[in-house]
């Protein structure tokens, strides 16, 4: 739910909120309204989260793409919140690529 009140901020390299965003400073926002703590990357947020299978990706998980180059909250039914890239904008859209994991924040 906190990641749809930001649909629409435009993706900037580097920011981390409120009006704007990259990929892991959009996790890292959204996360940290609801109190963790993550790093502002996505490699580093993988190294952070723990593994689930696909099959048990709950809303919320973390979706890791591109190499773990790539972050964004799985929002189910094969979607995701994501910043994209330059020029797009924090939106729900399909998850673009069969070649993701899932990493899950700590409930503590």
């Amino acid at each position: 739910e906190e990641a749809s009140h930001h649909r629409g901020a435009p993706y900037r390299y580097g920011a981390v909120g409120p009006n704007a965003f990259d990929c892991s400073g959009f996790t890292k926002y959204v996360f940290a309204k609801l109190g963790k703590n993550l790093p502002h990357s996505a490699r580093d947020q993988r190294s952070v989260t723990e593994q689930v299978s696909r099959s048990q990706a709950r809303v919320g998980d973390l979706i890791f793409l591109d190499g773990n180059g790539h972050v964004g909250i799985y929002a189910g039914n094969g979607q995701m919140w994501d910043s994209p890239r330059s020029g797009e904008y924090v939106s729900l859209r399909k998850i673009y690529s069969s070649y993701y994991t899932v990493g899950r924040v700590a409930s503590a």
